[in-house]
């Protein structure tokens, strides 16, 4: 309706233009006209030219008049526009800002330099800050935070730092302090660079979660299954005990369908005890409480002879096995005459437990046994300057890829027809993840139906100088711990690292 009305002033507006200018060409020509040619003039005398003269004045009149209404409408409805626009950008920013202070998650946002430029009310209580107090400062005097544990975070590494300078997403737990530092809060940190299309940084957004109440609900959760779990192996490992005297030919005598007994018997605690001890390792990895005795290691000697260990698990079932360096060379563990041959290798350093990644690859390869049916399981060692990769690979039936991304989840049995008979605490991969995360690395798998399963570990490689500085280090702490000691303990070299 409105847009018709414009329409027929604007018609109206350039009709009453049209016949104004018209109309005084028209006088004008015919005064002009008059002073040349005779029969004009005869014409023009006979016409009232005050007549003339006043309807022009009028349509002038008239046009001015128009052009002034005219531009007032326009104006006015200009002028409307514009004050709903502004009111609308008001109320979205007005929205905007009840939203983000609405929000029961705390919110911080900063530019390049680190200054706050949005804080919600829920991150100004966490923080301890007010919201007026905290806008224009620096955020590392606001947000204090170290890692979960209470451990000091390096000035370099600190959360906002880092997103800004590497355009990087973080996502960790942390411990967040409160300004008198009265208060310690567990939260889960997100923080994202705000990044333009062309790449430009303009500051960073956090997003953090107080989640102090579900880590003292886990804590509590793994405090009984650890307590409950240590209680029930005790005598567990009794009946395990007794059970293995009873089949000990030398100890005890019994006819074979009693034997035939005890042995399920003894299987089935075996199976308890082991169940127990899986409860025990997952609840530590999950609080940080797991063992852990970094040392420098040489994986390839390290590898070589827990293959040479394992391979009387494979051969049991009529499977071979081997150990792979690089990309060519392979030794075949079951072949004694093979293992005697020396091969050119680089040497793979990590600083790692070796008991407990003895634990990781121990775990891989039986389980590369229990679902292979034929056919040999591979232990394989490369990398390069940065990473050492192990890898164990087998030639069973493979896994679905829908179970693939829930394999190292607590718990998760891929259920088919095979893990039904062959049973499994469904944790043995969970703790895998857990003990490969404690040294920075990576864990993952890659099959396929049919062909089987590879499974991948990365964990960071040390230089030779830097192996042999810890090595170095670790002698010398060794030697203050004995100083009455005859002699103290020499610093090992690092390439002859054999494992246990």
């Amino acid at each position: 309706m409105k847009n018709s009305s414009r329409v027929l002033a604007k018609i109206g507006y350039y009709l009453l233009l049209l016949i104004t200018v018209s109309f005084g060409v028209a006088v004008l020509g015919g005064v002009v006209a008059a002073r040349f040619i005779p029969d004009v003039a005869d014409f023009t005398e006979k016409v009232d030219m005050e007549l003339v003269g006043a309807v022009l004045a009028v349509l002038l009149l008239a046009y001015v008049a128009d052009i002034f209404l005219l531009r007032r409408r326009y104006s006015a409805a200009s002028s409307s526009e514009i004050s709903k626009l502004a009111g609308a950008l008001r109320s979205k920013d007005e929205q905007a800002a009840i939203l983000i202070q609405s929000i029961a998650d705390g919110v911080i946002v900063t530019d390049t330099e680190g200054k706050i430029n949005l804080i919600n009310r829920a991150a100004a209580n966490m923080t301890g800050w007010t919201v007026e107090e905290a806008i224009n400062i620096n955020v590392d005097q606001v947000f204090k935070v170290a890692k979960e544990n209470g451990e000091e975070i390096p000035k370099e590494e600190y959360p906002f730092t880092a997103v800004l300078a590497h355009k990087a997403f973080f996502n960790q737990v942390l411990q967040l302090s409160s300004r008198d530092g009265s208060r310690k809060r567990i939260i889960s940190l997100v923080i994202s660079p705000v990044v333009t299309p062309t790449g430009e940084v303009f500051g960073a957004v956090a997003v953090l979660r107080d989640i102090s109440e579900q880590r003292e609900a886990e804590r509590q959760r793994a405090e009984f299954v650890s307590t409950a779990s240590h209680e029930m192996r005790t005598p567990v490992a009794a009946i395990e005990g007794y059970l293995a005297l009873a089949l000990n030919e030398k100890v005890s005598t019994i006819d074979s369908r009693a034997r035939g007994y005890l042995e399920k018997a003894y299987a089935s605690t075996k199976h308890l005890g082991k169940l127990f001890q899986d409860l025990l390792t997952t609840t530590k990895a999950e609080d940080g409480r797991l063992s852990n005795h970094p040392v420098v290691v040489e994986m390839g000697a390290f590898l070589e002879q827990l293959t040479e260990d394992l391979k009387f698990s494979a051969a049991k079932k009529g499977l071979n096995s081997e150990f792979i360096v690089g990309s060519s060379g392979s030794i075949d563990a079951t072949n004694r005459e093979e293992t005697s041959i020396k091969v050119v290798r680089p040497l793979y350093y990590v600083h790692v437990d070796p008991d407990r990644i003895r634990e990781v690859i121990t775990n891989l390869f039986d389980n590369a046994v229990k679902y292979t049916q034929q056919g040999k399981i591979t232990i394989g060692l490369t990398g390069n300057d940065d990473v050492v990769q192990i890898f164990v690979r087998d030639t069973g039936a493979g896994i679905p890829p829908e179970h693939v991304p829930h394999l190292f989840q607590k718990f998760y049995r891929v259920d088919n027809s095979a893990t039904r008979t062959i049973g499994g605490t469904g944790l043995g991969l969970f703790i895998c993840r857990k003990i490969v995360e404690l040294y920075n690395g990576r864990i993952w798998v890659v099959s396929e139906l049919g062909k089987g399963s590879t499974f991948y570990i990365n964990l960071p490689r040390l230089s030779t100088q830097k192996a042999q500085e810890l090595s170095q280090a670790a002698a010398v702490t060794e030697a203050e711990k004995k100083p009455d000691a005859a002699q103290p303990a020499q610093a090992p070299t690092v390439a002859q690292s054999q494992p246990q």
